[in-house]
């Protein structure tokens, strides 16, 4: 029991001794001193409350009178074993503290609400579930885990002890820096220098450090539409200037930009429709944003998970004026919780955006950097994309098989891949009451309008994740999906002309 939790006032009306019987009782009631715990000696809680230890004994035998307390000779108090008994029927001077009398009004303290945002919401227990077409989630059958162990044991010895001991102020390891640069961004088509890569704490804290910086009350930001919402509610924090923009099978629609200042892009897979941008419409994008004196962020997820080719090149290669912000992350190729992105800028940019995420805080850890480092080094994170590249491709196709013949028309395989399928159902369809009726049969989907600036509108749409499930289980998912969707329409649903959106 920690002596710090114990403390008297004495410009109060009650007496020490009272105040310390009801500070133990409260203490039991928290469950801070167990039965059978014992409490500390009147020598030690006289000199922690500073008070004479004659007052202490009296408070202890008081409470041992009362059943709450077990004196053993030449060993001290104990708690009662069954000092939880009647605890409800304290004294008044027993009680546990009321609540202050003039409690704060967080409504009128509080500058921000973002708790009032809607968000994505996905069940922590996703795992109990045989049927988790969830997305961002990872099979952790995948992963090389003695690989991983085996950085993490290089990692401790003595050799790179200061890589994660040492406090960095503002700095990177520069071993996963220079890994970035020539193991992630080079296949990209990227090229940069150290000083004009920041790490963060995955893309999330990327973009929020991007917004902080960049975006003001006056500041007219332009979003996909159907887009990344967390994107849409940190701007919504900052700006009130929010243009929802419509995509089509080429991206963003740059004929509807206007005067946007900054434009939020996921070109290698846009979110959460899988297209892949054109090189027709990213080299209108870079023309708009330097006829317009604007600013491009690009939220370059999932940019490995192509299977039909290469993966297109970077936006940010294609960059010739400074105007692309690149943000990359390893979240989805290693472990959603690892938490390890980047951000690619100019050298300016960067310098900022490092002295700001020190205010933050300071780095992202040093042990987690270079066992980072150490993986893509020694070629595990190749590895694991191309294990992770066969493994998803046959459940690509398994599913896009399985759509096909239950969900006839509701669906078209994305042309470069990705891990999930953007799914429509038909006009009136409610792809949230699919999911709650899925969910009761152990089928876990995520409904669509979350994903647009008017969710009300967009009820028919929602998204099958394929990276946490293994293949042998999506067919019969998708068949007792079919099933269940059925039931809301009130029978066999006819193909339809899937559409674009």
């Amino acid at each position: 029991m920690r002596y710090s939790l114990f403390h008297v006032e004495r410009d109060t009306s009650k007496t020490l001794q009272a105040q310390i019987r009801e500070m133990l009782v409260s203490a039991m009631l928290a469950g801070q001193l167990a039965p059978g715990a014992p409490v500390p000696s009147t020598r030690a809680m006289a000199r922690r409350l500073t008070v004479s230890r004659n007052t202490v004994m009296l408070a202890y035998q008081a409470l041992a009178a009362d059943g709450f307390l077990v004196a053993r000779e030449r060993s001290g108090f104990y708690v009662a074993e069954d000092a939880g008994v009647g605890l409800a029927d304290v004294p008044a001077e027993e009680a546990p503290p009321p609540e202050p009398a003039n409690p704060v009004d967080w409504s009128r303290k509080l500058r921000l609400h973002p708790s009032t945002q809607a968000n994505i919401s996905k069940p922590l227990n996703w795992h109990d579930y045989p049927y988790p077409f969830l997305y961002g989630q990872v099979d952790p059958t995948l992963f090389p885990i003695g690989a991983w162990r085996d950085c993490m044991r290089q990692s401790m010895s003595l050799k790179w002890l200061d890589a994660w001991t040492d406090d960095r102020f503002a700095a990177d390891d520069p071993m996963l820096v220079e890994q970035i640069l020539q193991k992630v961004l080079m296949r990209r088509g990227v090229k940069a220098t150290p000083d004009e890569v920041l790490i963060t704490m995955g893309a999330q804290n990327a973009l929020f450090l991007i917004a902080h910086m960049l975006v003001r009350d006056s500041t007219r930001v332009a979003i996909e539409d159907p887009g990344y919402p967390d994107i849409r509610n940190m701007l919504r924090l900052r700006t009130p200037h929010l243009s929802p923009t419509p995509v089509d099978g080429e991206g963003i629609r740059t004929d509807m930009l206007g005067d946007a200042d900054l434009v939020f892009v996921t070109p290698s897979h846009q979110y959460p429709t899988n297209e892949t941008m054109s090189l027709a419409r990213r080299r209108a994008l870079l023309t708009w944003a330097g006829e317009n004196d604007a600013l491009i962020i690009e939220d370059d997820y999932e940019y490995e998970t192509n299977y039909r080719g290469e993966p297109t090149p970077a936006l940010k290669s294609l960059d010739r004026s400074g105007r692309v912000i690149h943000v990359g992350s390893l979240s989805k190729s290693l472990m959603p919780g690892l938490r390890m992105g980047f951000i690619v800028g100019d050298a300016e940019l960067i310098r900022e955006l490092r002295a700001l995420r020190r205010l933050m805080l300071r780095h992202p850890p040093g042990n987690n950097q270079r066992v980072v480092a150490l993986f893509l080094s020694l070629g595990g994170h190749d590895a694991l994309i191309n294990r992770l590249h066969r493994a998803y491709l046959k459940r690509w196709e398994t599913l896009g098989i399985a759509l096909a013949d239950h969900f006839p028309g509701w669906s078209q395989v994305p042309v470069f891949g990705g891990t999930s399928f953007w799914v429509r159902g038909p006009d009136g369809f409610d792809a949230r009451r699919l999911a709650a009726m899925a969910m009761e049969r152990g089928v876990l989907v995520e409904p669509g309008d979350i994903f647009f600036s008017n969710p009300e509108e967009h009820r028919q749409f929602f998204r099958l994740g394929f990276s946490s499930i293994s293949d042998d289980r999506i067919e019969s998912g998708i068949k007792l999906l079919a099933e269940t969707a059925s039931e809301q329409v009130g029978g066999p649903f006819a193909a339809q002309a899937p559409a674009a959106e």
